[in-house]
């Protein structure tokens, strides 16, 4: 049997982080949010960002290798914790419920389109970041024969 103990206790810690970090830009954005959530929209398009650039730099072929275990703390534990579907979809809900239809699609539009635009920015940001690391090795490697 596997002792899961020390990844789920970091994943804890960063899904802690990502709430408290979550909840304090909620409260940052409430003056900003009256007509659509925009600090959910902000959240999750900066969450989505922020996964798919950490994955794709620490992922064992990237730039900056990480163990799996740092990788949860991140990816499932802060961003886990950081993102919000769930209220992305109570407070598409809500506008539903008090007939501002054109708000709720304007709100489902936004943050599909925005969060997925964010997740290929960052992927694209670190596949990028990858080859010129990859390349700069290789330079390296060239001008001092190894």
């Amino acid at each position: 049997m596997r002792d899961d103990t020390m990844p789920t206790l970091w994943v804890a810690i960063g899904g802690a982080l990502g709430s408290v970090a979550r909840y304090w830009i909620a409260l940052w954005a409430a003056p900003l949010s009256r007509d659509l959530p925009l600090g959910t929209i902000g959240i999750n398009v900066f969450g989505s960002f922020a996964i798919a650039l950490f994955g794709a730099l620490t992922a064992e072929s990237g730039r900056s290798p990480l163990p799996d275990t740092a990788r949860l703390f991140f990816m499932v534990g802060v961003c886990g914790g950081f993102t919000t579907f769930s209220s992305f979809s109570l407070q598409t809900l809500d506008l539903l419920r008090g007939g501002e239809i054109g708000r709720a699609m304007a709100n489902i539009l936004l943050s599909v389109v925005l969060c997925l635009g964010a997740a290929t920015l960052g992927y694209v940001t670190a596949v990028h970041l990858n080859t010129a690391a990859r390349a700069a090795a290789a330079a390296q490697s060239d001008t001092t024969g190894a």
